[in-house]
């Protein structure tokens, strides 16, 4: 049984022109780590919600963890998910440290230990700070923490490395892939290509409330990208580069008498992929 399955799922928020999410389908296996992609206003926080429960008034069918969202009121649910927002959501007047123990005895079942926890973030050195001195990576790292003191069977988290320096961005995408690896669900909403990249199993692409792929990063590229070679050579004493479509490389290269320095491959990145599937770029307008 898959832990998310998600069936023509619409959300219309009150007084809008058009629903947020409109009709969209996908489904999230257990142990797998599925990324939601797209730009701001896209719907993935929509969709956040509404696998998350606040969100409890929509159209199609939701299942979260073999159990259908939006009937009743279920305690076992919410012990059994991690959710990271990207709003930091804590307690200013507390620590790191207090903020975990609060956090951890809302939960009936195991937790982890704070100090663990702000260890694994690197947040050891600010433990016993108050978080309202904190800047936005360390908010951003704490809510990790707080998401992951239950032990959760599925971790659902929103912009996990937004506001963060590039070696503290990729430790949190290693978090969420040894997580995975330890038999986790998890589900990462994010319009970082690089990010959706380096930790997601599979991806969809979302746009205007719809799913308009779902693949793996690299079947993406493969099916989509268009493929090539660069090659950097000096001619006349200056230095030129040539970038050739993998099929015509049986073709001159149109660069006799030159001295050849440098030949890569250029292979489609995520974002070329993204904007040849949708038509948009990442963080633009339409």
């Amino acid at each position: 049984m898959s832990a998310i399955d998600v069936r023509g799922l619409t959300v219309r928020y009150r007084g809008a022109r058009a629903p947020a999410v409109d009709g969209m389908d996908f489904t999230v296996e257990r142990g797998e780590v599925f990324g939601l992609l797209g730009p701001s206003g896209a719907g993935k926080s929509t969709v956040h919600r509404v696998l998350t429960r606040r969100i409890r008034r929509f159209g199609g069918t939701v299942s979260v963890l073999g159990a259908p969202v939006g009937r009743g009121r279920d305690r076992d649910f919410f012990e059994r998910i991690g959710v990271g927002f990207e709003l930091p959501a804590h307690l200013p007047a507390l620590t790191a440290r207090e903020n975990l123990a609060v956090f951890a005895g809302l939960h009936r079942g195991p937790t982890e230990d704070p100090g663990t926890l702000l260890d694994l973030l690197d947040l050891t050195d600010a433990a016993d700070r108050r978080t309202a001195d904190f800047s936005k990576g360390m908010l951003v790292r704490l809510n990790l923490a707080r998401a992951l003191v239950n032990r959760p069977e599925l971790l659902l988290v929103d912009e996990p490395t937004s506001g963060l320096d590039p070696v503290r961005a990729e430790h949190v995408r290693q978090i969420l892939r040894d997580r995975a690896r330890r038999g986790s669900t998890v589900v990462v909403t994010t319009h970082d290509m690089l990010t959706a990249e380096r930790v997601c199993d599979r991806i969809a692409f979302v746009v205007d409330g719809r799913v308009v792929a779902v693949d793996s990063p690299r079947r993406l590229r493969l099916a989509h990208g268009r493929p090539g070679v660069v090659v950097e050579f000096r001619r006349n004493g200056h230095l030129e580069r040539a970038e050739l479509p993998m099929d015509t490389l049986a073709e001159p290269l149109g660069i006799t008498g030159s001295h050849v320095e440098t030949v890569h491959s250029r292979e489609a990145t995520l974002d070329d992929v993204f904007a040849r599937v949708t038509g948009r770029r990442i963080g633009r307008e339409p």
